[in-house]
């Protein structure tokens, strides 16, 4: 049950960039245990705060997409692998958009309360992402 809420709460948040939507997945308030290089981490959030992060995190690859591979469901919550991409189509890190396609794998446990999203531990390898703007700017000199 909890994995298909996941599923969908991906699907049409992340990947869809419906944040209207949020409130049907996460509780009132969604707290970032853990997640290094997220602005929000150690953060806890309200509705409100969760849909401006979406948004903030969407805006340098709006076509963005979580491809999950693999999918465990406890009691309280669900961990997920996945593969992302997105172009590259606003600023990251002082980097300018490239229009060229970014890749990220990662890793993500989602707690759950009464089949709501109370927040989230997450390791994502962002610095994959450095590396291949750093690629990307070298090529353009």
């Amino acid at each position: 049950m909890k994995a298909e809420i996941l599923q969908s709460f991906i699907e049409k948040i992340w990947n869809e960039g419906d944040v209207d939507a949020a409130g049907d997945f996460i509780a009132d308030k969604y707290t970032v245990f853990h997640d290094p290089g997220d602005p929000w981490e150690g953060q806890e959030l309200d509705l409100a705060g969760f849909k401006n992060r979406v948004t903030v995190s969407r805006a340098s690859a709006p076509d963005q997409t979580f491809d999950i591979k693999e999918i465990y469901e406890n009691e309280n919550s669900v961990c997920l692998t996945w593969l992302w991409s997105g172009t590259h189509q606003g600023e990251i890190a002082n980097f300018p958009p490239s229009g060229k396609t970014l890749h990220m794998s990662g890793s993500t446990v989602y707690y759950f309360l009464n089949n709501k999203i109370t927040g989230h531990w997450q390791v994502a390898d962002r610095f994959s992402i450095y590396q291949q703007l750093q690629e990307i700017a070298s090529q353009q000199i």
